[in-house]
């Protein structure tokens, strides 16, 4: 039986699309950065795509690790995809990505974390049919931690990625916040955009339970926030080999301060209403992802601490992403703050000086839930930091780069080519430096130190 909840979101995503097709006839859907050309599409390495996306551009800071990106990506066929016919309808392909799921729809099996604060986040390993196939070269599979948009809603897209990775031999595992995807609250306190406490957590965890594979992270459209947040705070101590970032959100407060197409807002208000409301029932199941694991015996939840934390009737009354971030963290009752103190603290670049992993952000420039390039893209920021790597497309929406074929999204290629890249280069690093290996074949697993890149790799 469908959910009123269900009802509403079939109704409107039904009337988005009436309103979309009319607007699409009458010839007047506009496409951001289409009446122009901009100035951001003129820098970097051009490489030549055939999938209706144009001329694809790399932009870095020139180093040897950017020569071996650049020679890797010229000759994969990543880039050189079959055409999709609506190339140049970004906000038709948000609502593909958003709504249309993989088949066959995964399975996964669910650990939760408890946190130092009694806090529980979980951890989504994807099983499926596919053994490991060696992945990015010889040693234990790499493991691949997905982070979802910041209203920890898991896209389709998101899931048809880490099927793909385990196709090519990763292990991918999903990072789902407190109180997100069925995850128990434990504690009266959800995680704040930018803060990268429990994600540290998970890491650590990670790298104790497979201490010898390689760790990376692919965040996906406002998740990537946390990720990049993370990657500042941690510097060279993050534990991850590489990271990538999908339809990156850089700067959050002119993001949030913005608005979204309502198309967008308004299905991720509706997700994290819903859970929200669940949170202050008791008794509450997770989102209906199958799972393999056994069930975990029930867990208390401060349904009693949360109401008491924030104004729940403002809370679920919210008429935008922005309303509901400052309910959840500035107007509460304990601890209130201001709206600008809140982003001194959360802001995704606040650290990006001390960034030490490669890091390829995967943008387009009609991307209408980001905005504009020239106001959204931290331009400065790759053309001066070695570790950050922009592959500009001039069409691929917001987290779409669709595609005809396997895969069905050539950004999905490109950014497991690329962490197929870093592998190659730091094989060839080690082999030309000697530098030891983490682990000897036929001897006891020994935890390897904090992975730290070399600073010769980015001169």
């Amino acid at each position: 039986m469908v959910s009123p909840e269900g009802l509403v979101a079939a109704a409107a995503v039904l009337a988005g699309l009436g309103l979309l097709a009319w607007r699409l006839w009458a010839g007047r859907l506009e496409v951001p950065g289409g009446s122009r050309k901009e100035e951001e599409e003129e820098e970097g390495i051009p490489f030549i795509t055939e999938d209706g996306s144009g001329r694809c551009r790399l932009l870095c800071k020139p180093s040897a690790l950017a020569q071996h990106l650049v020679r890797s990506l010229g000759r994969s066929a990543v880039l050189r995809g079959g055409r999709w016919p609506w190339s140049r309808w970004p906000r038709l392909q948000m609502l593909r990505q958003l709504l249309q799921l993989p088949e066959p729809e995964p399975a996964v099996a669910r650990e939760l974390l408890q946190l130092p604060d009694a806090g529980l986040v979980a951890l989504d390993w994807l099983v499926g049919p596919w053994g490991a196939a060696g992945g990015c070269g010889g040693g234990p599979s790499p493991l691949l931690l997905l982070i979802p948009n910041a209203a920890g809603k898991v896209t389709g897209g998101l899931l048809r990625l880490g099927l793909r990775a385990l196709e090519r031999g990763f292990v991918p595992v999903i990072f789902n916040r407190r109180g997100h995807n069925g995850c128990p609250l434990t504690t009266p306190r959800l995680q704040p955009f930018g803060d990268p406490g429990d994600l540290r957590e998970a890491v650590t965890y990670l790298r104790y339970r497979h201490p010898a594979a390689p760790l990376l992270a692919v965040s996906e459209g406002s998740g990537s926030g946390l990720l990049l947040a993370y990657l500042g705070e941690s510097g060279s101590s993050s534990r991850l080999a590489a990271a990538a970032c999908i339809s990156p959100v850089f700067r959050g407060q002119d993001w949030f301060e913005a608005g979204m197409p309502w198309l967008y807002e308004w299905p991720l208000l509706l997700h994290l209403k819903r859970g929200l409301s669940r949170l202050l029932r008791v008794g509450t199941r997770g989102d209906g992802i199958p799972r393999t694991a056994t069930p975990c015996p029930p867990l208390p939840r401060y349904v009693g601490s949360l109401t008491e934390a924030v104004d729940t009737d403002r809370l679920l009354g919210s008429r935008s992403l922005r309303e509901l971030e400052e309910t959840l963290f500035c107007r509460t009752k304990s601890h209130p703050t201001s709206w600008e103190a809140y982003w001194e603290r959360n802001e995704p670049l606040r650290d990006a000086d001390e960034v030490a992993v490669p890091v390829l952000c995967l943008c387009s420039a009609d991307d209408p839930v980001r905005g504009p390039p020239a106001r959204s893209l931290p331009l400065e920021l790759f053309r001066s930091s070695p570790y950050f790597f922009l592959l500009l497309s001039p069409r691929g929406g917001h987290c779409g780069f669709p595609r005809r074929g396997p895969g069905r999204c050539w950004g999905h290629e490109a950014v497991l080519e690329y962490f197929r890249a870093m592998a190659e280069f730091l094989r060839a690093e080690e082999r030309r430096k000697g530098l030891p290996r983490a682990r000897r074949w036929g001897g006891p697993a020994v935890e390897p130190p904090a992975f730290t890149w070399q600073r010769s790799y980015t001169r």
